[in-house]
């Protein structure tokens, strides 16, 4: 097995997950490496130098799931001292799930209520799938111009 992570475009500092859910069941990968291998866990990636998270949102979920996705609302940010990671509940868009055979042995979609109880589902998933269904709802996207310096720019708020 060949993991695809040393891309010398690739910010180590910033990643990206999201949930997807169609007809009642979340889009799950079984990891093959590290602390989530043989894990069942919501699909996630490095963002590229150059790229938007929600970009990477779309390309991690292409390249590791062969599904097509978009971006909704965030709903989690989890920072630490070396990094951060944003989750987005994303909208499924079009595909197949099948397996990348690297990164992960195996997608598949599950019914809500049994990924929510599976041993082979870690917490941080779970919390992000439960934080994905609730009614509060999350940031939303809005457009915001900015200044031409630093741009683009991306803006969730309520």
């Amino acid at each position: 097995m060949v993991i695809s992570m040393s891309n010398e475009n690739t910010n180590w500092g910033q990643s990206v997950t999201g949930v997807v859910i169609n007809n009642g069941k979340v889009l799950l990968a079984r990891h093959t490496y590290g602390s989530g291998k043989d894990m069942l866990i919501i699909p996630e990636g490095y963002v590229n130098f150059g790229e938007t998270p929600q970009e990477a949102l779309k390309r991690e979920f292409m390249e590791e799931t062969k599904i097509e996705v978009e971006a909704v609302d965030i709903i989690g940010i989890r920072f630490n001292m070396h990094d951060w990671y944003i989750a987005f509940r994303a909208k499924y868009i079009s595909g197949e799930a099948a397996s990348d055979n690297d990164e992960n042995s195996e997608v598949l979609w599950l019914d809500i209520e049994e990924a929510l109880a599976r041993d082979d589902v870690p917490e941080l998933t779970k919390k992000l799938i439960e934080s994905a269904v609730s009614e509060e709802g999350g940031l939303q996207y809005k457009e915001y111009e900015g200044s031409k310096k630093h741009a683009p720019y991306s803006l969730y708020c309520m």
